[in-house]
């Protein structure tokens, strides 16, 4: 489980990268030629803000499994032990919890929901573009199974 943590990070991180490297030249181009050919893009402007989408949550569920993500911790760093532990399963527990019910249901239902819609400019389906959130919500579901295993059998060792 480990290999495939660290496979899906790798794939993860250079998903980003790709993705911001294909940004900045959409947008590059974007403005080359609105202000030097005077001939506006609007693939590029498109596809410029549906890989912003994508690049927020591939990254977010990036840091999400590299356990850097924004947590309020003052109630679980008062605490220690077994009380500690009981919190970290019961917040990992939640986390499955509503990455199982909005990003995989709800993602699955406007994703489906989308896929009737065609973007105007891309003439692609809407629900391609949605199609991001349950697959999300899927990787954060497998970071937190590995989180809890991961925990449960460092704490066991001690």
């Amino acid at each position: 489980m480990k290999n495939l943590k660290k496979g899906l990070d790798r794939f993860l991180a250079a998903i980003c990268i790709v993705d911001f490297i294909a940004m900045v030249l959409l947008t590059t181009y974007q403005v080359v030629v609105r202000y030097v050919f005077r001939s506006p893009s609007s693939v590029s402007e498109v596809l410029t803000r549906y890989c912003f989408v994508w690049l927020i949550l591939l990254s977010a569920t990036y840091v999400f499994g590299q356990r850097d993500h924004i947590c309020i911790s003052f109630l679980r760093d008062k605490l220690h032990g077994g009380t500690r532990k009981i919190i970290d399963v019961i917040i990992e527990l939640m986390i499955i919890l509503f990455s199982a019910l909005i990003l995989v249901y709800g993602g699955l239902v406007i994703t489906t929901m989308n896929m009737l819609q065609y973007d105007s400019i891309l003439k692609i389906p809407t629900g391609t573009i949605y199609s991001i959130i349950p697959i999300c919500g899927v990787l954060i579901i497998f970071y937190s199974i590995y989180n809890l295993i991961y925990d449960l059998h460092k704490e066991g060792r001690k």
